[in-house]
């Protein structure tokens, strides 16, 4: 399903969250005028209002949730129709105390937030797909209706129960997971430190310990919970999905977070959306560009929407500075660029009261269309407008990135060499080199179908579950590119060492054997050499971490310079059937990271869509008709230039036709397509 090609909305999305239950209703029908001065065409509503639409267990109140319906349709503007569930009445707690999470010291959370819910509570469930049912049969065929927004921000707050539900609810899970105790022992390695269990009954959350506890039960537990608040999310999903069909139903996710496996969320989702909030002032959004490739990767390269953003400033941060001038628009268009079909804000109208006063909407404290806010949002949403054309139009990429939770999740598990090998940090090295390159990159999962990429990057895979080792080796096999990294291919699904020399699954593909591995301490560094890879040579710093690597058929690129393994292969590089596979056995420093990435694009025959000056982002959409579309974005403070290919070339933001050579001023952004 392609949300923004749903016959009621056939335009990039472009409004925000809306929470009129906040104002008087005189103050609403201001907001429709507001609205459709800006070019707002949808709008979020009755996410936080659960305590206004049900005052209590056995009585509900839609009259004001019936006005404002039919005042979005007399205004043309749609409704995301959210289930309200994402913060239960005061009521419940009171009723109902076990519905409140408890944190691993046995402490019960307290009402007065929100999403202070258990997601295996039996109450929360109950009430809330009560009140889903009743917004479902209520709304279904009011013409407004576009789009279900379930709860939101799905563990934001609360991403681990240690409640009584959960212990039962997590043996009940673990049992169909593995059918007997003895297989549960035995992925577990419970005979370690006298760990082995004879009944269900035994087994309890890893909560508070003496010291570590049983790697495979935190994993486990792990997955629980991601699976625990994907099945309350299930619970809601099956009743509009019965109740209506054709409508599509999301949630908003949070980017690269990491208590949900997403992968498996997105399978229940009909269009990605997530909610994005780097900091205004730490230059080039790199990790939003990173979040926003990943979001798009979780459908196989469908458009996602942006359901948040902030105009100017958020509250939560130590310090929280605005967005200058022009940052809002060009981050907007940073988003398209990489395959959203919509760009919303938290909020429509900044709160009068409340833990979010301060945070920024489109409509600030002064309450008008004066304020720069305004102006800025009121421009984009008239562009906006005009660029019909990208809707479900798809990134080009030849470039793949491996990610995977489960591997986050164990990578990062306590009792490890070293404790700052952080997965995140891996992939955002790789990235940022292929970023600063102007190179289009999907994020795909270690079972994907590889074949249609000229380069695979698999930094960090520590996790090697069953079929990924049969995938990485036919993918290169087949004549494709690979990278990995130190530390991969030491575990399987339940974190037990693979036997066999490190990466025992990976030892042939690689042809290598790390015999012995040395992770630095803070500060400590080394040096690798490179006598010449491409334009990449001389001396580089490398730190975190430094492989022993014995040679079984490949070739040394780079090599340590101190220490007992001066002169020992630290980057190699395999030919396997076909195709190449690089590994890199330590960290090294960025220049270093980017001249082999440069090498091996150039290897591989991938290339930019344009030459441009540092701090120019470019990107390409294809629509299903073969148009392309190249963005062209200028993170500089200063104008810059760059040369067009040959032919004239349309702007579909001004209009204007461009020839020869391109002009950015400071924070502009054109979309080029080339005139036949």
């Amino acid at each position: 399903m392609s949300v923004s090609k749903n016959v009621k909305l056939p335009h990039l999305f472009y409004g925000g969250d809306y929470n009129p239950e906040q104002w008087p209703e005189e103050v609403w029908k201001d907001d429709m005028r507001l609205m459709k001065k800006a070019g707002v065409n949808i709008v979020s509503i009755g996410i936080f209002s659960w305590a206004v639409l049900q005052p209590g267990p056995d009585s509900y109140d839609f009259a004001w949730m019936d006005r404002l319906m039919d005042l979005l349709a007399e205004s043309g503007i749609m409704a995301d129709l959210a289930t309200a569930t994402a913060s239960p009445p005061a009521w419940m707690a009171k009723l109902h105390s076990e519905s409140l999470p408890v944190d691993e010291n046995g402490a019960r959370y307290a009402q007065g937030s929100r999403q202070h819910y258990c997601p295996n509570s039996k109450a929360f469930r109950l009430y809330g797909q009560r009140l889903v049912r009743k917004l479902a049969e209520r709304y279904k065929d009011h013409p407004a209706l576009a789009m279900w927004h379930i709860n939101n921000e799905y563990a934001c707050h609360i991403s681990r129960c240690f409640c009584d539900e959960c212990t039962r609810e997590f043996r009940v899970w673990l049992e169909k997971r593995y059918g007997t105790l003895d297989e549960l022992n035995a992925r577990w390695g419970t005979n370690f430190w006298s760990q082995k269990y004879y009944g269900w009954d035994e087994i309890g959350l890893p909560g508070k310990t003496p010291t570590y506890a049983n790697p495979g039960q935190q994993l486990d537990y792990m997955r629980f919970m991601s699976d625990s608040l994907l099945d309350a999310y299930l619970g809601e999903y099956r009743i509009l999905k019965e109740i209506t069909p054709e409508l599509p139903i999301m949630t908003n996710l949070m980017g690269a977070f990491k208590p949900l496996d997403q992968f498996e969320w997105a399978k229940h989702m009909d269009v990605i959306t997530w909610d994005s909030y780097p900091e205004p002032t730490a230059g080039i959004p790199v990790f939003a560009a990173m979040q926003h490739d990943l979001m798009r990767g979780l459908k196989a390269g469908q458009p996602f929407i942006l359901m948040e953003q902030v105009t100017s400033q958020v509250n939560w941060r130590q310090q929280n500075p605005l967005k200058r001038p022009g940052v809002m628009r060009l981050w907007s268009y940073q988003t398209i660029a990489h395959g959203g079909d919509g760009v919303m804000f938290f909020q429509w109208r900044q709160s009068k009261a409340g833990a979010e006063k301060f945070h920024g909407a489109m409509v600030t404290h002064t309450g008008d269309e004066n304020s720069r806010i305004y102006r800025e949002v009121e421009q984009l949403g008239q562009e906006l407008r005009r660029l019909d054309a990208l809707v479900d139009a798809r990134v080009e990429a030849e470039v793949a990135i491996i990610f995977d939770w489960h591997n986050w999740w164990a990578l990062e598990l306590d009792s490890k060499p070293s404790r700052d090998v952080l997965y995140l940090e891996q992939i955002k090295q790789y990235y940022k080199a292929l970023f600063e390159r102007n190179v289009g990159v999907d994020f795909v999962r270690p079972d994907a179908d590889l074949s249609r990429y000229k380069l695979v990057l698999a930094p960090a895979l520590y996790m090697i579950a069953p079929g990924v080792q049969a995938n990485l080796e036919a993918y290169v096999q087949g004549g494709g590119t690979l990278l990995t990294t130190f530390f991969s291919g030491i575990v399987d699904e339940n974190d037990r060492i693979h036997l066999g020399g490190y990466p025992a699954p990976l030892r042939k593909l690689l042809g290598l054997c790390v015999e012995e591995f040395d992770p630095m301490l803070p500060g400590q560094t080394n040096g690798i050499s490179v006598s010449g890879f491409g334009d990449l040579r001389g001396e580089f710093a490398c730190n975190l971490w430094a492989d022993l690597i014995r040679l079984e058929g490949a070739q040394p690129i780079a090599a340590f310079t101190s220490d007992f393994f001066a002169g020992s292969p630290a980057v190699t590089r395999h030919t396997f059937g076909q195709g190449k596979a690089y590994y890199v056995g330590t960290q090294a420093e960025a220049g270093f990271t980017s001249g082999l990435i440069g090498a091996i694009l150039g290897e591989a025959g991938v290339q930019a869509p344009l030459e441009a000056p540092a701090g120019v982002e470019l990107s390409v959409r294809r629509g299903a008709d073969g148009a392309r579309y190249l963005f062209a974005l200028n993170h500089n403070a200063s104008a810059v230039q760059a040369e067009l290919p040959e032919g004239r070339f349309a702007d579909l933001i001004s209009g204007r036709e461009l020839a020869g050579s391109l002009e950015l001023a400071p924070n502009e952004v054109v979309i080029l397509q080339k005139r036949q």
